[in-house]
């Protein structure tokens, strides 16, 4: 079954190149964002690791960590994410995780239960490894999103979405359409116009059904 929307994400154990770990373990009470590759030493993926590592400040300001997993060996990954910082000129201080057996693959639903790795296979055989999973301190997950292999990921995008999730956790908001950081955000219907105000301040009714309020700080 597809892992959905507020699933509690599996846990496992897995060797990486920073160690082995446990996953729910290592998430502890932060944020996570998991995300797959089908094959170390390819190019598209060693742009978005560079990505990603240039980003840590942005994801150590959010108490989130970060993740890789790739179906490739531990000395493999070692050996790529030297070529990962020679390109992007910072380190990569994230663990990548060794998926050989492909069973975090396939626990987050990315490969079959039949799949297996062929000898001399390339990235086609795993292409569907490709995903993003930003998962909450309840290691539950709150957004997936899957990309084809001819398509780099937006990490900006991500770190965008992580921003929203954050502002709406557990409370009775939501973000509209292209919200960035300082953008008024949409009240929950489960709130009447007098609960919103007197939770929020001033409300701008637009509709009936779409009301804004000045984001929380």
């Amino acid at each position: 079954m597809s892992l959905r929307i507020n699933d509690l994400v599996p846990n496992f154990t897995a060797d990486t190149d920073l160690g082995p770990i446990t996953f729910h373990d290592w998430i502890g009470s932060d944020w996570a964002i998991l995300f797959s590759h089908p094959k170390d030493f390819t190019p598209v993926c060693t742009t978005e690791f560079g990505a990603v590592a240039q980003l840590a400040d942005e994801w150590a300001k959010r108490g989130t960590k970060v993740i890789g997993v790739s179906v490739d060996g531990v000395e493999e990954h070692k050996k790529w994410k030297s070529d990962i910082e020679g390109f992007c000129g910072t380190k990569a201080a994230f663990p990548i995780i060794a998926d050989e057996g492909l069973a975090v693959s396939k626990a987050f639903d990315m490969l079959p239960a039949e799949a297996y790795l062929p000898d001399g296979r390339t990235a086609a055989e795993t292409a569907t490894v490709r995903a993003v999973f930003i998962i909450g301190p309840d290691k539950r997950l709150k957004l997936s999103m899957t990309y084809p292999m001819s398509v780099g990921r937006n990490f900006a995008e991500v770190l965008r979405a992580l921003d929203a999730l954050q502002l709406t956790y557990n409370v009775p908001l939501a973000t509209p359409a292209n919200w960035t950081v300082g953008q008024d955000v949409i009240v929950a219907l489960s709130l009447n116009d007098e609960q919103a105000r007197e939770k929020y301040g001033s409300i701008d009714i637009k509709l009936p059904y779409l009301r804004t309020t000045h984001a929380p700080k």
